[in-house]
């Protein structure tokens, strides 16, 4: 089958490509900008990638066109399939309809954690010689690529809850059919999908009415939001974590324990009762499929890490430069109390980018101060956003900067910086490229010094 794909540079599209890839279908793709790191991967793969979405791709003729969620009516590409009256169907379909069947799948879900809990989950299958198929919505350190399919029974994927495609609105879970799913967190996000909590609710209650009785639900025990979630209705058999069944130490060595029986410790690189949280989300549901605790924490102690989640980048002049994903309070606050618990009394150098179409729209400003109180100092480049974020940051008083210009921003932390400080980059975009231009910034601070 030849599918061209539309929105190919995104991390899910991507990682679908190259499933279909490895499934032996021959793959096209275009993007409004064809971009690294995936268009990378993909060429050196042999997919042919054209820039724009110009009609003149009907030329290709594709058995079918997959459509990604970046795609709007207007495109031209796509008015032109509608015009044709050709064959289209979103990515989550076609995974379900062409990778997925005779598989046991393993997803993650939440509003936080997703990617790394994944990633998780992966490890410990791969440690235990289960070689899993996986869709991993970030790059897992330990294997480099964002997707794998392998001839194994089971099948790890993040399960996002942000819609499908411009004519299928449902969550993109709700095609997974997952046998083994983690319920990890639910707070207000996607204000430019969902109105409110309430109705991203309904699409986790979507979720769990699609589930057989034979499938088990991995759920935090402390998250309200999933209390009334499951209250709506739960046909599966349901384990909690957190409390409940399964259970971590709030404090070292970080005993795991399932119905008050000690398994063992938890031993993990990435800092944060978060993480330790996603970790035992991760061993719960490894559980189910046959990975005994034991093996589980295991492998979690050989577990790298998820690039952009607290990914160090470099180290210059004793200044260390972190690249996370956090673009949320919850995950902003957690993401800075982790650090702060590896690197104690260092200087936490707070540089954010409210770049979610959440935080573009103002839905949850009235957390972010909050959230970055456990930084020293805080810049944050509001040149996306059309709210006073400056106003939102007044708790924090003198420790937090609002800039409209990227370039002053890197020139104020430059100068602020001394060793010993960790700058934490939070944003899920490219940032402007700021990593390295801080990265370089040092090194030419340092040789001047």
């Amino acid at each position: 089958m030849h599918i061209h794909i539309l929105g190919i540079c995104g991390t899910f599209m991507g990682g679908l490509a190259q499933l279909a890839l490895t499934a032996g279908h021959r793959v096209s793709g275009c993007d409004a900008n064809v971009y690294p790191p995936m268009s990378g991967q993909l060429a050196a793969a042999g997919v042919r990638l054209i820039e724009g979405y110009e009609a003149d791709q009907l030329s290709l003729a594709p058995d079918v066109w997959v459509i990604g969620n970046v795609v709007t009516r207007g495109n031209p590409l796509m008015e032109a399939i509608l015009d044709r009256g050709l064959p289209f169907v979103s990515g989550p379909q076609w995974l379900a309809e062409h990778v997925l069947p005779g598989k046991h799948v393993l997803g993650a879900a939440g509003t936080h954690g997703k990617t790394t809990t994944t990633a998780m989950l992966v490890g410990i299958l791969e440690h235990a010689g289960l070689t899993p198929g996986f869709l991993v919505g970030g790059v897992p350190a330990d294997f480099g690529v964002s997707a794998r399919l392998t001839a194994a029974r089971f099948f790890v994927i993040e399960a996002d809850e942000y819609d499908t495609a411009f004519f299928d609105k449902r969550s993109k879970f709700l095609h997974y059919r997952p046998r083994t799913t983690i319920l990890n967190n639910l707070e207000f996000d996607h204000a430019d999908i969902f109105s409110d909590l309430a109705a991203i609710e309904t699409q986790f209650h979507h979720l769990v009415r699609t589930l057989p009785a034979s499938a088990r639900l991995i759920v935090n025990a402390n998250d309200q939001a999933l209390d009334r979630v499951l209250g709506r209705g739960c046909w599966s058999e349901v384990e909690r974590f957190g409390g409940g069944r399964w259970q971590v130490a709030a404090a070292p060595p970080y005993a795991v324990s399932r119905e008050g029986e000690t398994l063992g410790n938890l031993e993990i690189v990435l800092p944060g009762a978060h993480n330790r949280m996603n970790a035992l989300a991760a061993v719960a549901a490894a559980h189910h499929v046959g990975v005994e605790p034991a093996a589980a924490l295991e492998a979690l102690k050989r577990f790298g890490g998820v690039r952009r989640r607290l990914e160090v980048r470099g180290t210059v002049g004793g200044v260390t430069v972190i690249d996370d994903f956090a673009h949320h309070p919850t995950a902003i606050r957690e993401t800075i109390a982790g650090l702060r618990s590896q690197v104690g009394v260092s200087r936490i150098l707070a540089v954010l980018e409210p770049r979610s179409n959440t935080m573009k729209q103002g839905a949850v400003r009235a957390q972010l101060a909050r959230s970055l109180e456990g930084a020293d100092r805080v810049y944050c480049f509001a040149g996306g956003v059309g709210w006073d974020v400056a106003e939102a940051l007044t708790a924090l008083g003198s420790r937090a900067t609002t800039y409209r210009e990227l370039g002053v921003l890197l020139d104020d932390l430059l100068s602020d910086v001394r060793a010993g400080d960790q700058v934490l980059v939070m944003s899920n975009g490219g940032f402007g490229g700021i990593h390295e231009d801080l990265l370089q910034g040092l090194a030419a601070k340092a040789t001047a010094a």
